[in-house]
């Protein structure tokens, strides 16, 4: 009988027992960061409790971010539905089935003010996952910060914006990769001006690992991501040692315990020396500050309270991994958007790991295992081989558009789907330990009705607003478009003459065309 092989998701072999210490004797908060980049880590202050929400109106949402805050949560993390994703206002054909499904509907200034009624931009850090529209929505809350009366040099968050996992993985982009790319840098270069302590990125690789991606493969793409973005920056003539503080990551965390800390270990090595030999010589633009959402893919819609161990499983993982900020999944989310109820549950977990666990009382508690550095090192030198194939190709933009990252992704996802189909892989409740079916859970569902009050607000605010000064900012924006010029302050403009979304984004398609 052929002697079984243990390995991780990467397919990394496991030994039996590890004899030898590791020689690292590096420090919390130095460089290269494997080992945490605080030096107190977690003493000093806990990870931000982010809890990912949005759904139907703004109306709807606002309550929503109320009741988190009341629980206990520390950040805001806004979904926006797809249409809003894609840069269509919710009374366009294509929005049809759509609006505020799988996040919240924005079409223009008035949603964003009704999406943060009663909450102060000042006091609060929010996190908005958008990358196509990400200009316009950021444009909005810095509208909005304004009209409060926020200091911008002090109101801080971090918008995804991260265009080449949406090629690679994920699909809700709108322009051609060139002009993309323009969009990201001149967000850069307005933040670092105007908003100084907004994250100008939020470079993700959650998204290719739900794609099918293995662990190596999210962390070398998401780097590669991340070099591209850098060496775009580095073109427009901006300084590393001040944009790069503004980069941050977006990590996926899945089952194999050891693998994911390992790999977080790993990537903050990797990116401190990726960012020096690019030429950054502050520690601040050295270092990998990273987000962190429990894997998606991984819930099960077969028993889905065992999801609740899962998740708690993961967010441990991404704690002893040293992550500044966490969303816990909830374990209905593989049945629909999560309930109130299992969004506590999800809050309450991360609550329970900081205050009951003990996990937060040293820094990098597995540092010095023979396994974990083991580990560290040989998911460095598997993701380095990927990210040199990348190089090799001219990057990551060529890689992608070569079909590289995509067909590398595609077989992954492949053979851990053979792997769950054969029983190689055990999926508790999936494939063993099943039971009759339950009876249904309460799922959380979206009306269809939401499109049509969307669309009267829509109606209600092109009556109401100044069109002549709407149609001045837009033909503004579309000559900017065709020059030079950074955008941001012409979006702005737009935004705050409460021209929609869909008509900014109409603008920049008539100018860029759509990929």
């Amino acid at each position: 009988m052929a002697k079984k092989k243990f390995t991780t998701t990467s397919g990394i072999e496991i030994k039996e027992v590890y004899t030898e210490p590791s020689s690292m004797n590096e420090l919390p908060g130095e460089f290269p960061f494997t080992r945490g980049i605080q030096k107190d880590m977690y003493r000093g202050k806990a990870w931000t409790m982010r809890q990912y929400a949005g759904f139907s109106t703004a109306e709807e949402s606002n309550k929503r971010y109320h009741y988190l805050l009341s629980q206990g949560t520390t950040g805001l993390s806004v979904a926006f539905d797809l249409p809003t994703q894609i840069g269509y206002d919710s009374d366009h054909d294509l929005a049809e089935g759509e609006v505020g499904k799988v996040g919240v509907a924005i079409d223009s200034l008035k949603d964003m003010e009704i999406l943060f009624d009663g909450i102060a931009l000042k006091d609060i850090t929010t996190s908005m996952t958008i990358n196509a529209t990400a200009p316009i929505l950021l444009a909005m809350y810095i509208a909005l910060a304004k009209k409060q009366g926020a200091d911008l040099t002090q109101i801080s968050g971090t918008v995804q914006n991260d265009i080449l996992k949406e090629y690679a993985a994920r699909g809700t982009y709108i322009y051609p990769p060139a002009a993309s790319m323009r969009l990201i840098t001149d967000v850069f270069e307005y933040c670092s001006q105007e908003v100084p302590k907004w994250n100008t990125i939020s470079i993700s690789g959650y998204h290719i690992r739900e794609a099918g991606s293995t662990a190596v493969q999210e962390l070398a793409f998401t780097l590669a991501n991340g070099k591209a973005y850098l060496k775009a920056a580095l073109d427009k003539g901006l300084d590393i040692n001040v944009f790069a503080k503004r980069l941050s990551f977006f990590f996926n965390c899945h089952n194999n315990f050891f693998e994911e800390i390992a790999k977080f270990r790993a990537a903050r090595r990797m990116w401190a020396h990726i960012t020096q030999q690019l030429g950054a010589t502050d520690a601040g633009a050295q270092k990998l500050r990273f987000h962190t959402q429990t894997g998606g893919s991984t819930l099960t819609a077969q028993q889905p309270l065992n999801n609740i161990i899962r998740v708690s499983n993961q967010a441990l993982a991404a704690v002893l991994g040293g992550t500044q900020s966490l969303h816990t999944n909830g374990y209905d989310e593989a049945l629909s958007l999560p309930t109130e109820a299992a969004a506590k549950i999800a809050l309450r977990t991360q609550q329970i790991i900081a205050f009951e666990s003990g996990v937060t009382d040293t820094v990098d508690p597995l540092a010095g295992s023979y396994f974990i550095e083991a580990l560290t090192n040989e998911i460095e030198a598997a993701a380095h081989l990927y990210i040199d194939k990348i190089d090799a190709m001219g990057g990551a933009v060529k890689a992608i558009e070569q079909d590289y990252i995509q067909q590398e992704i595609a077989a992954s996802a492949y053979q851990y789907q053979n792997d769950i189909e054969s029983g190689e892989k055990v999926l508790v409740g999936v494939n063993r330990f099943t039971q009759p079916e339950e009876a249904a859970m309460n799922v959380f569902r979206v009306d269809d009705s939401i499109r049509k009050m969307q669309t009267e607000k829509i109606t209600q605010l092109k009556n109401s607003r100044d069109n002549r000064a709407v149609i001045t900012s837009l033909n503004q924006l579309q000559n900017a478009a065709k020059g030079q010029q950074n955008l941001m302050p012409f979006i702005l403009s737009a935004v705050e003459q409460y021209a929609t979304l869909g008509e900014i984004a109409d603008i920049l398609r008539g100018v860029f065309g759509e990929y």
